[in-house]
């Protein structure tokens, strides 16, 4: 019994041995070592060189907290019933289609501080037919804002705030910007307040044919007058980053975010941005004259390719081909002595590669502003000097078109004559000859036909007498308009907020 024993202790101690053995040689072949230590976050993620030639890290993070400050929510308030659907692509890309609904109707977008007395840069189509718009600042106070100025032609619109002392971003030349340069985009996307993202800038000059593509009014005889040259960048862009700011390392304003090519409306890839020369020029108009002042070259250009290289004999590879003129005559470029088959390869110093190039650069021009265009013509280089005219194709600044208030509220109106009045039994009234985008067409059930006989309870009988009434109204004032449908034995009353 003492050997077996032995022997059993052994066979023990043996096991025990083995896979002492077995395990430590495993864990030498197939070690898995998970650390854990105590750590600051990693922001020096690559380098980069600075206006010096220096390479420096590239860090995100004092450029995020500069440019958030300057950067703010924006809530636009429709008020009233809206029953009408957006077919609007850029209000699509951002806010969605707006199917019917009761109530007011409240969008939001960013904006983005330009200076510290409450001037705001923004795109058009966040505060577009707005009747409230509100601003929140990254520190959480709100005001309301006056709309200064806007230009569908950019998608852009100035507000102002009245505060002071505020935390501000400067424009920087985005012409310096350059494919593959590190840029931040920052806004309030789904309403998540002063969120970052960074990417590169991914291509320049961009034109997809989104501003005023569905808004036959902003259309002419040429065809658009939308100026789109947008910087392309991979920073991610989701609703609500619209009118938010494309900024480089140093904090600069490089560019306006505007819109984002996607299949779903949310972020897939790429966003745009407006240039900062580009907004620049409008903000610039806006405070001076009220409207934006653009000059005219009264010309039709389409971007040289190999295929009309080929087709039209051409001696360049890029540049804007001339194909026709402003159908009105007014043409600055055709007087200047620019023919149909020219080519537009530079205007002053700046080369021509594309018609949107053109039309950027023009755009940024005013009526009176002179330029030297280099052209080829069947090999032959010259230059040209023209004068830029504005869109009525002279030469001095346009003045701010002041609607009067019944256009203003998208009505038409025309007299009725004495002879109709009595067939209506009617002894005063003026019809509406037609509705368009506007306040009664938005807020009420009138249609077109409609007799008003009062305004509120001052009898009309004529449309400028209508108008001397309006004229009076205050921004806030309800209206009623009074009147009668022919053959249809009842009075309707329609009112709105003025």
């Amino acid at each position: 019994m003492k050997n077996f024993g032995s022997l059993v202790l052994a066979a023990i101690l043996g096991s025990l041995i083995t896979m002492a053995t077995y395990q430590w040689i495993a864990k030498e072949k197939n070690s898995v070592t998970i650390e854990h230590i105590d750590g600051m976050p990693t922001s020096q993620v690559a380098y980069r060189i600075n206006e010096r030639g220096e390479a420096v890290p590239l860090d995100f993070t004092a450029t995020a907290e500069k440019v958030t400050n300057a950067v703010v929510h924006i809530r636009s308030t429709q008020t009233g019933n809206n029953t009408r659907q957006s077919n609007d692509p850029l209000q699509q890309f951002f806010f969605g289609p707006n199917g019917p609904q009761q109530g007011p109707s409240v969008s939001s977008g960013s904006g983005v501080i330009i200076n510290a007395e409450g001037y705001i840069v923004t795109n058009n189509h966040v505060v577009q037919d707005a009747d409230v718009v509100d601003v929140t600042l990254h520190d959480n106070r709100s005001f309301k804002a006056e709309v200064v100025g806007t230009d569908p032609d950019t998608d852009l619109a100035l507000i102002k705030i009245n505060q002071k002392d505020l935390p501000y971003l400067s424009f920087v030349n985005s012409d310096n910007s350059k494919v593959g340069e590190w840029v931040l985009a920052v806004g309030n996307p789904f309403n998540l307040n002063s969120t970052v993202t960074a990417g590169i800038i991914s291509a320049k000059g961009r034109n997809i044919n989104i501003i005023n593509s569905n808004n036959s009014s902003r259309n002419t005889e040429q065809g658009s007058t939308a100026i789109e040259s947008f910087i392309q960048t991979d920073a991610a862009i989701n609703p609500g980053n619209s009118g938010g700011a494309l900024v480089n390392l140093d904090g600069g304003l490089l560019g306006i975010n505007t819109a984002i090519a996607s299949p779903t409306g949310s972020y897939s890839g790429y966003g745009f941005a407006v240039p900062a020369n580009i907004v620049s020029k409008v903000v610039e108009d806006l405070l001076a004259f009220g409207t934006v002042q653009r000059g005219w070259l009264g010309i039709q250009v389409g971007s040289v390719n190999s295929e009309l290289a080929k087709s039209e004999g051409l001696d360049v590879a890029e540049g804007a081909y001339v194909s026709g003129f402003a159908k009105d005559g007014k043409s600055a470029a055709k007087d200047a002595g620019i023919n149909i088959g020219d080519v537009v390869v530079k205007i002053d110093e700046t080369p021509i590669k594309s018609s949107t190039a053109l039309i950027e650069y023009v755009g940024r021009k005013r009526p009176g502003d002179k330029i030297n265009i280099t052209i080829d013509r069947k090999g032959k280089s010259l230059v040209i000097p023209v004068t830029l005219r504005n869109k009525d194709g002279k030469y001095g600044t346009v003045k701010r078109e002041e609607k009067d208030a019944v256009t203003s509220l998208g009505m038409e109106l025309q007299d009725i004559d004495a002879k109709k009045l009595k067939a209506l039994d009617l002894t005063y009234g003026v019809e509406v000859k037609s509705l368009a985008n506007g306040k009664v067409e938005k807020y009420t059930d009138m249609h077109e036909g409609f007799i008003i006989t009062h305004i509120d309870s001052a009898p009309v009988k004529s449309a400028r007498e209508v108008n001397e009434l309006l004229k009076k109204k205050k921004s806030g004032d309800q209206v009623i308009l009074a009147g009668v449908y022919p053959e249809v034995p009842r009075e309707y009353l329609y009112a709105f907020r003025f």
